[in-house]
């Protein structure tokens, strides 16, 4: 197990409060017509919100090379960024809300250590195509790419992305070594947050459940991060802030209870999102890599 890295200062941003505008329509809808209320957090919950490109991953989205790519499993688009030029490649998947470019500084970094990235902007995120999108679209897009990109070496996700890649590798995905990155778990743990963010009923998770479930056919759980990742016995790094406001620390210890082969990797004042560009973690992740390639 690493050793975590010392205290650095409280940089983490707080995450933003779910405007009124967005609550109190739900609990209207939840007073006097319950279906129409899970219906409106199914709708939420499946809708990503798409931000501007900062400045600082300009540099990433103009010097790669840019494809709309059709996904046939989901009838959808998606654009695909491929950054730099060698035999070793890297898959990177974004988390709910981010872009394809949005690990620009570790892909910068691999660069600099002798390989290329291959990243993608999730469907209904960035520049790629829909409004709505889940995981199983994620993976399903991460599955497709590598057919047609790949093989790749390594494997690296953020969040939504590294329960993705997990997943990824669980259906089969062969590559050397995995990071994931502020990763979450249990799917049913995650309705649970939502619904409680958007101030509505807890009674209306199992709803959500039951509809996922008549949709896709199975238990949403069934794509829990713990759950793939007892199917993944290759080398796995598993970084989480203790102080990430999104997804608890927790899921990290489980994650890697269930991997054959998992190594922890536990910060401190870097939240959800600056983890991506802290120096000692990107440094982390290029010695991770190289360590016995």
């Amino acid at each position: 197990m690493k050793q975590n890295k010392p205290n650095t200062p409280n940089k983490a941003k707080n995450i933003p409060k779910i405007p009124r505008s967005v609550i109190i329509p739900g609990k209207i809808l939840q007073s006097i017509a319950p279906p129409l209320a899970t219906k409106y957090a199914i709708k939420l919950f499946t809708t990503p919100i798409k931000y501007k490109t900062p400045e600082r991953e300009q540099i990433m989205a103009k010097s790669a090379q840019k494809e709309m790519l059709f996904i046939p499993e989901l009838n959808k688009k998606v654009m695909v960024y491929t950054y730099g030029y060698s035999k070793k490649k890297v898959l990177l998947v974004h988390g709910w809300s981010g872009r394809g470019t949005q690990l620009y500084k570790i892909a910068d970094k691999l660069l600099e250590n002798g390989f290329m990235t291959i990243s993608f902007d999730a469907p209904a995120h960035g520049k790629s195509e829909g409004k709505k999108t889940m995981m199983t679209e994620f993976i399903a897009a991460s599955n497709y790419i590598e057919k047609k990109y790949g093989p790749f070496e390594y494997a690296i996700g953020h969040s939504l992305g590294g329960m993705t890649v997990l997943n990824n590798i669980k259906q089969g995905l062969a590559i050397k070594k995995a990071i994931v990155i502020g990763a979450g778990d249990i799917i049913t743990d995650i309705f649970n947050v939502f619904v409680s963010k958007i101030e509505l009923n807890q009674k209306i998770v199992p709803r959500m459940k039951r509809y996922f479930l008549n949709k896709f056919g199975e238990d949403v759980d069934n794509y829990s991060a713990s759950l793939a990742a007892k199917e993944v016995k290759i080398p796995t790094l598993i970084i989480h802030d203790e102080e990430d406001k999104e997804v608890t620390v927790s899921c990290a210890h489980n994650i890697r209870q269930n991997t054959k082969q998992g190594e922890l990797l536990i910060t401190k004042g870097l939240g959800h999102t600056r983890i991506l560009k802290d120096d000692f973690v990107v440094d982390s992740i290029i010695e991770f890599i190289k360590r016995n390639p």
